[in-house]
């Protein structure tokens, strides 16, 4: 979840394309002198960014980018490192629950993947006349980072009850409830596919007026650009048009899944799906906040860490739904 805010604000401060280089080893140490730093900034200097954008950066300007992507590398790295030490120590020792060898090995799998996609993202800034990352290379640079806090979520769920429990409970499975719950995560993921398209070409500070967008209910001349493809993922107007409509619908699609939880007979799932509600809600209200306020850094990250948290409680209705606490007849665990 940190890495995912610390990326967050590294987009969101235009840090991303700092470091030009991609050094997973001896990238790990920052500039160490002043050398070191002169020579950083020399390399920024060569890419379109610098030369069309930042022309008058001065060094500490570039520092302060240069820590946030070095940051965002460094945790890479450490989440990288705690995943391997924890992977190998459990199969040394023979700890490693049965059955989750090639499950636990999928999160670090992912995580190696997610390296190699940050660098193909970064790469696509250094040269032609890009000042930021291709939009669409950041939408699935954030949509694994989602993936693989998914699936480290679904795993904790499974690992945090017994295997007896959990054939139990599969017995009392909700199907309907557990399959609109599939449907809900599949349309929030879709929903920050679209974020991630807005937050990479800062089309949420292009339309700053709501519910309307320019006085009107669609963006003045969204298909300018060619081919019409490209205005999908790099005209402001028309991807922040996808991304409220979207909004709207997956606000009215979860309503409708949040009714047909709340008619689940087992308490606990009907909690898990009145959080989901809740935070939809909220969620919904920071995105137009974000529109209104012209996308400010606080509001903005707190934004994505809703969507994050969103995530999380989709996963965690949908695994209730799944695998039901057991309850007496009077409703209670």
């Amino acid at each position: 979840m940190v890495m995912i805010a610390v990326g967050g604000l590294t987009r969101l401060t235009d840090s991303g394309l700092s470091i030009t280089e991609w050094k997973p080893v001896s990238g790990a140490l920052p500039p160490l002198s002043q050398e070191d730093w002169e020579a950083e900034f020399a390399l920024y200097q060569e890419i379109p960014e610098f030369q069309l954008q930042n022309k008058n950066m001065t060094l500490a300007e570039f520092e302060y980018i240069y820590w946030w992507e070095w940051s965002h590398r460094q945790l890479g790295r450490v989440i990288g490192l705690v995943w391997a030490l924890g992977f190998l120590g459990f199969l040394v020792t023979r700890k490693m629950p049965p059955g989750w060898t090639g499950r636990l090995l999928i999160p670090g799998a992912l995580g190696g993947l997610q390296g190699a996609v940050g660098w193909w993202m970064v790469s696509s800034g250094l040269s032609g006349e890009m000042l930021d990352v291709a939009s669409y290379r950041l939408a699935i640079h954030l949509g694994l980072a989602f993936v693989i806090l998914g699936v480290l979520a679904w795993d904790i769920f499974l690992l945090g009850r017994s295997e007896r429990d959990l054939m139990q409970a599969r017995r009392a499975r909700e199907g309907k409830l557990f399959s609109m719950g599939t449907g809900l995560m599949h349309f929030a993921m879709l929903q920050i596919l679209l974020g991630a398209l807005v937050a990479g070409i800062d089309a949420g500070r292009t339309f700053t007026d709501w519910p309307l967008m320019a006085g009107g209910f669609f963006p003045p001349r969204p298909f300018e650009l060619q081919p019409v493809w490209r205005n999908f993922f790099e005209d402001p107007g028309l991807v922040q048009f996808m991304h409220r409509i979207a909004g709207y619908l997956l606000f009215v699609f979860g309503v409708v899944v949040w009714l047909r939880g709340r008619r689940s007979a087992n308490a606990d799932t009907r909690f898990r799906f009145n959080a989901v509600m809740a935070m939809l809600l909220v969620q919904l209200v920071l995105g137009i906040a974000t529109v209104l306020y012209i996308a400010p850094l606080h509001i903005a990250i707190t934004h994505q860490i809703g969507a994050v948290v969103l995530w999380v409680l989709i996963l965690r209705a949908r695994f209730g739904a799944q695998y039901p606490k057991a309850q007496s007849i009077r409703g209670t665990a």
